[in-house]
């Protein structure tokens, strides 16, 4: 299928979509608003930017978390 088909295939299934289905669109739109936009200001801060000052250091640091096998099982 090309790219055109495909796009013609969601405009018209969007467009010929009954009122149920566009209210649970609109309520899948808010939910992922509110998981994206609102739960991050409040519940995930920047800690890297208040734990160090330099990119150097916060790469550094993002690097020995990722590489840094802390498994108890081991």
């Amino acid at each position: 299928m090309s790219l055109k088909k495909i796009t013609s295939l969601y405009i018209d299934g969007f467009k010929n979509m009954g009122r149920l289905g566009k209210k649970l669109w609109l309520i899948i739109l808010i939910k992922l608003f509110i998981m994206f936009a609102i739960l991050k200001l409040f519940f995930f801060k920047d800690f890297l930017s208040t734990k160090f000052s330099s990119e150097e250091e916060k790469s550094n640091y993002v690097i020995e978390v990722i590489t840094t096998n802390k498994n108890p099982e081991k």
